[in-house]
């Protein structure tokens, strides 16, 4: 027989999981429903998408033929690809992941947008767990879980072949394994007698690195987020051996915490992301054939491409040379090359957080009535959309909880508002430096979760820590008035965000702003 007390722990650990994954479940059920529609590559799909069947087949990316889509889209996949590589710009790791579930279900849009729909379902369970690690409450951090679930921009993401919901995920992640970190080392800094113990192994830091690796090899535009994280990691050592007595806490948190984070994050992170280019590696012999000089750039790689392969080392060093280069002339593409180049649905990301710009993904216009079930009056039509919107009632709500999360941070110096600040400006005010080339409102999924943390950290005030009274039922009842607003906006714009049949009018009702057609 169990004792009493742990059986009542075991009980509570296993509602905790049930209600955690429930939700987990029905968000999966919401990604995948009717995935394969619509039948065609949506936006940035058509490179990715073609991208990730040709690692899987050949090991890099290759170049593919004239009207190449609309053969794949008719079944046929093969004599689709030449055999000169091409000229990506951004990492592999999120193109693998793509390319698992075409492995698994085939080259069809089912296949290549499944991946998304599983990795943006794990990330509503992240975020479960991620905000119970911060409040400590269940409560929370389920209502967290709903309010992901029930953002238009996430539900989007996760039902296409794109790979920013993949840094989204492995972002929280990294940082989720920080904020662990934090609550493992201050723990064996008070059990291990005191300030000036050394933790060299501590899991949670390997944890981030190997997080912070994957999230880099889907897209570069975590490393600030990865750099100012790490920063607040010294800050929270510094304080919590200044706590226990340390004098001069910030140099010996430095030496003892700071100097190993060096090896278990940052050189963790570098060897991970390095590997999620061994295809390219193993074929870099094809790249310097064929890309060493092009318009993307300032000149040929160097004499050495001409010279025959040596030995067994010369060839590995050969191969990350190449990848240097290669790696500066995306750097080179994604800063010269797109500057003062124009997209309809690029949007400035000052305004992102209030939804300033979505992006239309795909459109079918004048669909006449009678045809598909079109029910629009004599002299009008139908349409089916998908657009990138986050749901409306949340993203405002969560953009007013990030103010007061920054009043709350400067007064309070709470370390959960931390977690919420440093989250929102780092995954957000980079982008202000590139607002000269194309850049969208979807980046700001890696965003979201920080945000949604800072409007619960404020439900959770609202809430109240009593658990009877009058003011926990005020508290209660605003709390679920809020989740409630923002799942039934979420409703009215679902046919938006999956394709569905709408008159013009029905339409125009879901169109609030000029700025959103």
């Amino acid at each position: 027989m169990l004792p009493a007390q742990l059986t009542v722990r075991l009980r509570a650990w296993s509602s905790e999981w049930a209600l955690a994954l429930g939700i987990t479940a029905f968000a999966f059920v919401l990604r995948v429903w009717d995935l394969g529609r619509p039948h065609s590559f949506e936006f940035d799909e058509t490179y990715y998408a073609k991208d990730a069947w040709s690692l899987l087949h050949f090991g890099y990316a290759r170049d593919y033929v004239t009207n190449a889509d609309n053969h794949i889209l008719a079944g046929h996949t093969l004599g689709q690809w030449q055999q000169t590589p091409e000229m990506i710009v951004h990492p592999e790791f999120g193109k693998w992941l793509i390319a698992m579930g075409i492995d698994a279900f085939g080259m069809n849009p089912f296949g290549w947008r499944i991946a998304s729909a599983v990795v943006g379902s794990l990330m509503i369970l992240l975020m479960i767990r991620f905000t119970r690690r911060i409040t400590g409450s269940v409560l929370l951090g389920s209502i967290a879980g709903l309010l992901m679930c029930f953002d238009g921009l996430q539900l989007v993401l996760s039902r296409l072949a794109l790979l920013d919901i993949f840094v989204a995920f492995f972002t929280l992640l990294a940082v989720h394994c920080m904020v662990a970190d934090r609550q493992w080392g201050r723990a064996r800094l008070t059990g291990d007698g005191g300030w000036f113990s050394s933790l060299w192994w501590r899991p949670w830091r390997l944890a981030a690195g190997v997080s912070w690796g994957l999230a880099l090899g889907s897209k570069w535009s975590p490393v600030f987020v990865m750099a100012g994280f790490c920063i607040v990691m010294w800050l929270w050592d510094t304080g919590a051996r200044r706590r226990l007595g340390a004098k001069r806490a910030w140099l010996i948190a430095g030496v003892m915490d700071a100097l190993p984070a060096l090896v278990s994050i940052l050189l963790v992170a570098g060897i991970v992301y390095l590997a999620t280019w061994t295809g390219w590696l193993l074929h870099h012999a094809t790249y310097e054939q064929y890309l060493s000089n092009t318009q993307y750039s300032h000149g040929p790689w160097g004499s050495y491409t001409k010279a025959p392969e040596g030995s067994w080392f010369s060839q590995i060093f050969r191969a990350f040379r190449d990848l240097g280069h290669y790696h500066h002339d995306i750097w080179n593409f994604s800063t010269e090359g797109l500057r003062n180049s124009h997209h309809v649905y690029q949007s400035e990301p000052q305004g992102w957080l209030i939804l300033n710009r979505p992006v239309g993904v795909d459109a079918q216009l004048n669909i006449a009535p009678g045809a598909q079930g079109c029910t629009a009056a004599a002299g009008s039509t139908c349409l089916r959309q998908v657009i990138l919107l986050g749901t409306p009632a949340l993203w405002w709500l969560a953009a007013l909880a990030g103010i007061w999360a920054l009043v709350m941070w400067v007064f309070r110096r709470d370390w959960r508002y931390t977690v919420v600040v440093v989250g929102v400006l780092l995954t957000w005010l980079p982008w202000t430096n590139y607002d000269d080339r194309p850049i969208f409102i979807y980046y700001a999924i890696v965003t979201e979760p920080f945000l949604i943390l800072g409007l619960v950290l404020l439900l959770g005030q609202i809430l109240g820590r009593e658990r009877t009274g009058r003011r926990r039922q005020i508290g209660a009842a605003i709390v679920g008035l809020v989740v409630a607003l923002i799942a039934v906006n979420f409703w009215w714009f679902w046919p938006v965000y999956t394709d569905g049949l709408l008159t013009n009018t029905q339409w125009l009702q879901r169109i609030w702003f000029v700025r959103w057609i």
